[in-house]
Formats: structure tokens, C-alpha cells, sequence
């Protein structure tokens, strides 16, 4: 079994079309269409039922999948391995990260870990927020999250990188958008757009806390999955939103943003990983944490947690 047969039918079960998978494999179709014939010829086993709209795995597709997977993975770390030799660390770090967020963050860590442990991959994960982060985490589908405080659950170690002041966004025609800060009692007969209340978001909570103090329950009457679309909506007037400073380059037409008025509430930005986990490459990569994105020395006087 040859591993480029692996990989076609890796690609082919992601995109459940032989052109698409073709395509990203860089090949022709009917290459891959032999291919796969030929892997199934060899397990004695049909993989795939196809016909000329669709194309879906049988039980036996379904089953091979990821241990397909497995061994492709397998093998890159050998091959990795082999070039970086007896001294260098290899491994596989699954990072679970939000969004906008995440935009200066990540990179930075991308960066560092690629030049200091080049034998480590790092394999990143969008769409997850803070508190499914440390759900993960500790479930092992994630090595490391990108999350908030507060954090209360003491399975997970965290590094605070950065404090995020909390600001609002507001259309630009809005009644308050020429006022240099909002008082958040002010915002108390808007709608508001968020994220879904489900999904773990340290800012929907935040949103919440924040209304509460000011003396009203936030009407949220729009949710979104990203902090790209929420800023879109309340550009296009859907309504306000508080978010993060840290996802003020997102500068659409129609949207402003604005300081809150008082004591400046801020958002502990932390790295999270299950507190038991001693792996050798998840150590490097931590350590490696600790320079590139070091701990601030200033901390706010009002951090909700």
C-alpha cells in the first residue's frame, strides 16, 4: 500500500469529489480515479459509492479513514525526523484558536516555533472560543487554546500573554458615534449582535456582566459565529456589540468604535494545556511560549474574571 494511495483517498473522503480532491493533490483526475480503484482492488473493499451527482463513503470508507490518517501523519513525522536528526524534537501540536483575536498571537507563535523547533508541526484550528478551548484541552482534542479569563477549572495551565481592553463598536451613523466614550447605561435600549450563548464565548459573557452592572439585561437579538461577521453586522446597523481591542484592525465602512466610559474594563488573553501533560514537544513549544509571548508586567486595575 503505497502512501500516495493514502492520500488520494484522504482528499477524495474530505472533499467527496474527485475533481476538487484532484485539484488540491495537484494531478489529474483520472489519475486519482485509478488510484483509488486500485487501493480498493488491493483492501478487497469498495470505499467510495459514486455516480454521476455525489460521491460518499461506504461503512468500509468510513472505517479506513482515519486510520488513513494516522499512518499519513506517522509517516511525516518520520520523515521530519530523519531530516532533523537524533537532537531535534519532532511532534504534532493541535492549537485551538477564535479569530481577529488571535491575529497578532498567532503568527507571533507560528513564527517562534517554526525557526526554534522546526521539527514541530503546529496544527491550527479556528472557530474556537475561549471556554470550549479549555473543554477541549482537557478532552485532548486540543494540546493548546487560546482563551480568557476567567478560567476556573484547575485540570488546565494557563500563560497570560496580553490584557484586551473591552470597547464597543458602533454603526457609524449611531446616535452616539461622535461621543468620545459611551456609557454603557446609555446602550441599555439597543439591540444588540454577539455570539451564540452556547459556544463558550468569554465575550457574550462579558457582554452580559458588563450590562448588568450598568443596570440592564443586554437584547441581544442577532448572534454571529466570528467576530468578522458580528463587526459587519453592526456596520450594516444591526445592531452594537462590545468586543475586544485586540480586534480593532477589523475596520469596516459604517463602523466605529468607542472607549467605555469609567473604569476601563480588560480580558486576561491566556494560552491553556491540561496541567498533566508532560509531552516533549508540547514542552518545547511552551517553552518557547514563555519568550515569544512573554507575560505583560502591567496588569489593568479592572480585569473581569
Amino acid at each position: 500500500m503505497e502512501l500516495r494511495s493514502l492520500k488520494g483517498f484522504v482528499m477524495v473522503a474530505e472533499e467527496l469529489h474527485f475533481g476538487r480532491a484532484a485539484e488540491r493533490l495537484q494531478m489529474a483526475q483520472p489519475q486519482l480515479s485509478q488510484q483509488i480503484k486500485a487501493l480498493e482492488k488491493e483492501l478487497h473493499v469498495k470505499l467510495f459509492e459514486r455516480n454521476t451527482r455525489s460521491v460518499t463513503l461506504t461503512e468500509a470508507g468510513e472505517a479506513f479513514l482515519d486510520p488513513a490518517r494516522t499512518v499519513l501523519i506517522d509517516a511525516e513525522l518520520a520523515m521530519r525526523a530523519a531530516t532533523i536528526g537524533r537532537a531535534g524534537i519532532v511532534g504534532r501540536i493541535k492549537v485551538g484558536y477564535a479569530g481577529a483575536s488571535s491575529r497578532e498571537a498567532l503568527p507571533t507563535l507560528a513564527r517562534a516555533v517554526r525557526v526554534e523547533q522546526p521539527g514541530i508541526e503546529l496544527v491550527l484550528l479556528g472557530q474556537i472560543y475561549g471556554g470550549a478551548a479549555v473543554r477541549k484541552v482537557l478532552s485532548g482534542e486540543l494540546d493548546i487554546g487560546f482563551a480568557r479569563y476567567p478560567i476556573t477549572n484547575d485540570g488546565v495551565s494557563t500563560h497570560i500573554y496580553e490584557y484586551e481592553r473591552l470597547v464597543v463598536a458602533l454603526p457609524s451613523d449611531h446616535r452616539l458615534a461622535n461621543e468620545a466614550s459611551i456609557d454603557l447605561r446609555d446602550l441599555a435600549e439597543d439591540r444588540f449582535v454577539s455570539f451564540p450563548g452556547t459556544l463558550g464565548s468569554t465575550i457574550r459573557d462579558a457582554t452580559v456582566h458588563l450590562a448588568l452592572q450598568a443596570g440592564f439585561v443586554p437584547r441581544i437579538l442577532q448572534e454571529a459565529p466570528d467576530s468578522y461577521t458580528i463587526l459587519g453586522l453592526v456596520a450594516a446597523g444591526v445592531g452594537v456589540t462590545i468586543t475586544a481591542s485586540s480586534v480593532q484592525h477589523v475596520n469596516f465602512p459604517g463602523l466605529v468604535y468607542k472607549e467605555i466610559r469609567g473604569r476601563v474594563p480588560h480580558l486576561a488573553a491566556a494560552l491553556v494545556w491540561r496541567r498533566d501533560d508532560n509531552a516533549r514537544d508540547l514542552q518545547a513549544v511552551l517553552n518557547i511560549v514563555r519568550h515569544a509571548m512573554p507575560q505583560p508586567l502591567a496588569v489593568p486595575d479592572y480585569i473581569i474574571n
